[in-house]
This record gives structure tokens, sequence and C-alpha cells, in this order.
């Protein structure tokens, strides 16, 4: 079986050594054992490990979850189900979250309309719609 050292990995996947080590302080990732020297030996079945965590970060999944979806691909008696209501709340998640960005996004549209963009700061409508925050009120 390939062995790799965490150089190796770390390059092969596209990540720096550190978030691999993040990675194995989280329990994502585990090296199938160390070299007399202390160093880190993965298999090679930990690229498509790799990939996975990677894939499931570029759909919004947190680590927590990323190490609930890999539990669950662990396990083969694991009824799909179980990774099918994962993702389900996952997208109720992302749902509620784009509701809040378009929230924002339309405060957002609406003080950018109502400036002119011209004359000092200190009469930026922007500015005094938020309060006051960004004059240096310290809240």
């Amino acid at each position: 079986m390939e062995s790799l050292s965490i150089g190796a990995l770390a390059k092969q996947v596209g990540l720096g050594p550190g978030a691999l080590r993040y990675y194995e302080r989280l329990g994502l990732l585990v090296p199938s054992r160390r070299t007399a020297s202390g160093y880190r030996v993965y298999p090679a079945e930990a690229v498509r490990r790799l990939r996975f965590i990677r894939r499931a970060q570029t759909l919004g999944f947190s680590l927590e979850e990323v190490a609930t979806l890999l539990k669950l691909s662990d396990n083969v008696d694991t009824p799909a189900r179980e990774v099918k209501r994962l993702v389900v709340q996952h997208i109720s998640d992302l749902e509620a979250r784009i509701g809040d960005l378009e929230r924002m996004r339309q405060s957002l549209t609406h003080l950018a309309d109502r400036c002119n963009g011209r004359g000092p700061v200190t009469g930026c409508s922007i500015l005094a719609a938020l309060g006051g925050v960004l004059e240096g009120s310290g809240q």
C-alpha cells in the first residue's frame, strides 16, 4: 500500500501541512503511522478523504458537519436516509442564510441609493443610518 508523507499529501491536495495537522487535531484525518523519527505517514486513501472534506466545505458544510458526514461514510451500515437528513437540514440552513443575506443586500442597496457620495464623511447618510457605529462611538 502506498503511503505519503505530510508534505507529499499536502502538495497532492493543494493544502499546507498546517491544515493537515489541524484536520488531524479535529479527528478528520488520521495518519496510518509515524516513522521512527516521528514523521506522520498517511495512507493513499487520505487523498480521497481530504478531497471529500474540501468539497463538503465548498458546499458550505462546517467542519463539525463534515466530521458527521465522514463518520456516516465510514460506517457501511449507515442508512442513506441519515446522510439525506443532514443534507436537507443543511439546505434549510442555507435557505435561511440566503434570506438573511438578501435582506442585508436590500438594506445596503437602499442606503447606497440614498447617498449621493458627495461632501465630507460627517454628512454621510450611510454612516448616519448606521447610527454612528462607524463614527467612533465605540459601539
